[in-house]
């Protein structure tokens, strides 16, 4: 009887902290600063309790004394993970990062590798509050009025994924992360992005694999917008509809919302644009959107790495581009044209260097990976970021409303200079797999 007895308790507890929206979380050791739930080196997730790290193997907690909340935190020195079991929602996340007395270097992502911190480094005794925004999902659809309604329906891969796990997970990664605190909190204001596309587009999890999406919110500011990536390996306008992925953002989006819209790669499987029902399903999402008070954008997809004997970009996409933008016109809608943008950034590359933005690594670079990988439409960090550049420049060029909301990580870029692959800086994420993602 008290064994039932305790585990209804644990049960209960449980239910209560994942019902929970707001948290605040004191890394440390045994000192911790009023009002705040204590995190030490030995706070292992636990689905009970509902937060923790997802592996403790290698982390340990420095006292500075001074204050309870700052003057100690948590490292280590392999990227670590804290998991918290929180409904789906908008979050702003308040990070305390620094060493009391040392320095600091710290790179933030969350649930599959969105880049939300890069490189932030801390001065000798520093401390730094910063904010991102974070869009955590789950795979239920909901009407109003949060009753369940229907349910997207994953790919076998997706279901271990980071983003469809019921939880919100904080990547801490870089030379030397130091942890102070994390405070959650709910944010009902944010102006949302949503993004829907393919493998070009999705939260990629596993290296050396990316795509512009997850580094897009690196560019945005904290707060005022967030960016909820629905994208998934190998959809089509189609398949994105049949598999609910569409239905699950038609009853999120809210009026002030985005919707961001990139297909074309594996569309065109399926005949031109007219055979696949490409233009038709483009005009009626557009339609959708604008009756629900959101604002549609599309984007062309980006060329594949695929150049002729003078070194210019060949498309390979048939006339999906091309649609899309008619569509555009005809239906009086933005349109990113990152088909053009990716042209010249590729060319501006060339045929070798443009290797370092693509999926191109010798055999054994990675686990499990027998062979040379050479992937001519899927990217790497790098590309993925140079890609998520485009799009912003295009936003900050065209004027577009989003504007306002660019952060100051956007620095004017130039697709015919590209960045330095060799000053790109990536901190790889514990997890790896050489299996490329459906889709081409």
């Amino acid at each position: 009887m008290k064994k039932l007895i305790y585990f209804l308790m644990l049960f209960i507890g449980s239910l209560m902290f994942s019902q929970q929206t707001a948290f605040k979380f004191d890394f440390g050791g045994n000192r911790v600063e009023k009002g705040f739930i204590p995190i030490t080196s030995t706070s292992k997730f636990n689905k009970n309790i509902g937060y923790g790290f997802m592996d403790i193997s290698d982390l340990q907690y420095i006292d500075n004394n001074g204050s309870a909340l700052t003057g100690d935190f948590i490292t280590s020195k392999k990227p670590f993970y804290f998991s918290v079991a929180i409904p789906e929602g908008n979050y702003d996340i308040i990070l305390n990062l620094g060493n009391t007395k040392g320095v600091s270097q710290t790179t933030v992502r969350v649930e599959n590798r969105r880049l939300m911190l890069n490189h932030m480094k801390t001065k000798q005794g520093e401390v730094v509050e910063k904010t991102i925004t974070v869009h955590v999902k789950d795979s239920i659809i909901r009407n109003q009025k949060g009753e369940k309604i229907g349910m997207v329906k994953l790919k076998p891969r997706e279901r271990k994924y980071l983003h469809w796990d019921n939880l919100l997970t904080i990547e801490f990664n870089d030379k030397s992360p130091k942890v102070c605190s994390v405070i959650i909190q709910p944010n009902k204001t944010a102006k949302t992005i949503y993004l829907t596309g393919d493998s070009t587009v999705v939260d990629a999890q596993y290296e050396p694999w990316a795509s512009w999406g997850q580094m897009l919110p690196y560019f945005f500011v904290p707060k005022e917008v967030v960016i909820a990536n629905y994208a998934e390996s190998g959809e089509t306008l189609k398949a994105f509809e049949d598999r609910h992925r569409i239905d699950k953002i038609w009853n999120l989006i809210k009026p002030g919302d985005c919707l961001f819209i990139q297909f074309g790669h594996n569309d065109q499987k399926y005949g031109n644009s007219e055979k696949s029902g490409y233009k038709k399903r483009l005009k009626e999402w557009i339609q959708k959107a604008k009756q629900l008070g959101a604002t549609p954008v599309l984007i062309t997809s980006m060329n594949r790495r695929v150049f002729d004997e003078n070194n210019k970009i060949i498309n390979t996409l048939d006339d999906f581009p091309d649609a899309m933008r008619e569509i555009a016109k005809e239906e009086k809608v933005n349109l990113i044209d990152l088909n053009t943008l990716s042209k010249t950034l590729f060319e501006a590359m060339g045929p070798e260097l443009s290797k370092k933005a693509f999926v191109y690594y010798p055999a054994n670079t990675y686990p499990n990976q027998p062979n040379d990988l050479a992937d001519d439409t899927h990217f790497n960090p790098y590309g993925a970021y140079e890609l998520a550049n485009c799009v912003v420049k295009s936003i900050v060029d065209q004027n577009l409303p989003l504007k306002k909301y660019i952060s100051e990580n956007y620095k004017n870029f130039n697709p015919n200079k590209p960045d330095d692959a060799k000053k790109f800086h990536w901190p790889e994420s514990i997890f790896m797999e050489s299996l490329k993602p459906d889709g081409n």
